[in-house]
């Protein structure tokens, strides 16, 4: 973990020196969204029903830039759309669940996500459009209360590999290196991102286990230790508490940065 720490840290300083350093960058792009929601619950990161119950349903498929091979899993945007006639100022908060292969478009979001944007009373006006002009910006997640959350993944095979689902992940970050360890112990085994949100081991310890994280924060990356995750008799498919969210914010390297309260 110290190599790729240092690498990880490197190249995120070289991505912000010769740009704005921003918490908030602000792009410009269109916004399109699928007939059926079901498509982005089953998407590329790997939520499946559990997405149903993030953000509200507000999900959204994104391009690659923002999908990041998977470690954007989980990043929430403010998307408005630029027609005042039609939309509110304030826009809609989206999750992002899926990879957009589409370069057309940086979102295709669920229907309920994309008539949010509209001003009362205008909601199937924005549908008839099909595709809007929209700006948007990260935004930190808000879970109100609710920890980080893992779940067995039904591919666990007792009592090697371990394949977890992070969930509920709060703040502006990205989740980059994952360690598991039997809680008490100093031993601790990395995992690797199988896809999207799904994390994995092929040597999994025995015993209760305890999670430390790495995540983008400030100009760099902090760690996240969550001492009792898993309990001994941990079951697959079981979702479980990691006492613990996250809270920080990680610097983008921006163009132009956004300060603003968008508020209707």
């Amino acid at each position: 973990m110290g190599l790729f720490n240092l690498c990880f840290l490197w190249l995120l300083l070289i991505s912000v020196s010769s740009t704005n350093a921003c918490d908030r960058c602000l792009h410009q792009s269109k916004a399109a969204f699928f007939s059926t929601p079901s498509s982005l619950s089953s998407g590329a990161c790997g939520y499946g029903s559990s997405a149903s119950s993030l953000y509200g349903s507000h999900l959204a498929a994104a391009v690659g830039s923002i999908y990041k091979s998977g470690s954007g899993c989980g990043a929430c945007f403010q998307v408005r759309c630029k027609d005042s006639k039609v939309c509110s100022k304030a826009g809609t908060q989206v999750i992002v669940t899926d990879l957009n292969k589409n370069n057309g478009t940086d979102f295709v979001m669920t229907p309920r996500a994309f008539m949010a944007m509209a001003n009362k009373g205008m909601a199937h006006s924005l549908l008839k459009l099909g595709v809007a002009d929209v700006e948007y910006k990260r935004v930190p997640c808000d879970y109100k209360g609710n920890n980080l959350t893992v779940r067995v993944e039904e591919s666990t095979k007792k009592p090697n590999y371990l394949a977890l689902k992070f969930l509920y992940q709060g703040g502006q970050t990205e989740i980059v290196g994952v360690d598991v360890a039997q809680v008490g112990s100093s031993s601790w085994t990395y995992m690797t991102r199988n896809y999207g949100a799904v994390w994995d081991t092929s040597r999994a310890p025995a015993g209760p286990l305890q999670l430390r994280l790495v995540v983008t924060s400030g100009y760099d990356g902090k760690w996240i230790w969550a001492k009792s995750v898993l309990p001994v008799d941990w079951t697959i498919g079981g979702v479980y508490d990691c006492g613990v969210q996250i809270n920080d914010i990680a610097q983008e390297g921006c163009g132009e940065c956004d300060d603003q309260n968008w508020k209707s």
